[in-house]
């Protein structure tokens, strides 16, 4: 009985050692990927908006909530406006359903996009544009970063309906 109990302390030492293990590397990546998002860098902006597109496909919407300011817009390429809210709604329904995910990564496939940030100040616009036709003319969609308090946060994104080229 001695030995039971032993073996069973031992094993219950092993998983926390396990657990603590496994939230030391979760919190170091997110230290490490939270810290190169808060830089005042063009690469920060991008990282930043990587993650955007990731928290609104995966449904965090406590990240989503963190990025996109209270005013934020984002206006679709047919005209119509959509609030934060709209856009946390939409992340809320993609959470546990990779239905859209695979929506995007297909366009992403056929719409190759590079990318170009202009930083002026606390003021970021990150442009994706055609690579065939370059930013100065083949620009599908923007989005206007400002930084407060340490990050970057989302203001304002506009979509056009340019063509691929």
């Amino acid at each position: 009985m001695h030995k039971q109990r032993r073996f069973s302390v031992a094993v219950a030492c092993i998983a926390v050692l396990v657990l603590a293990v496994n939230w030391t590397i979760a919190a170091t990546v997110a230290t490490a990927t939270g810290s190169a998002e808060a830089e005042h860098s063009r690469a920060a902006v991008i990282a930043v908006d990587q993650h955007w597109l990731e928290a609104e496909l995966g449904g965090d919407t406590v990240w989503l909530d963190d990025l996109l300011l209270p005013e934020y817009r984002s206006i679709s390429a047919d005209g119509s406006v959509h609030a934060k809210a709209a856009i946390m709604a939409h992340a809320a329904r993609n959470r546990g359903n990779d239905e859209e995910r695979r929506k995007v990564e297909a366009w992403l496939k056929t719409h190759p996009s590079g990318q170009d940030v202009v930083i002026h100040g606390d003021t970021a616009i990150l442009t994706f544009h055609d690579p065939k036709q370059g930013a100065a003319s083949g620009v599908r969609s923007s989005d206007v970063f400002v930084y407060v308090d340490g990050r970057w946060h989302a203001l304002y994104s506009q979509h056009s309906a340019a063509a691929a080229g």
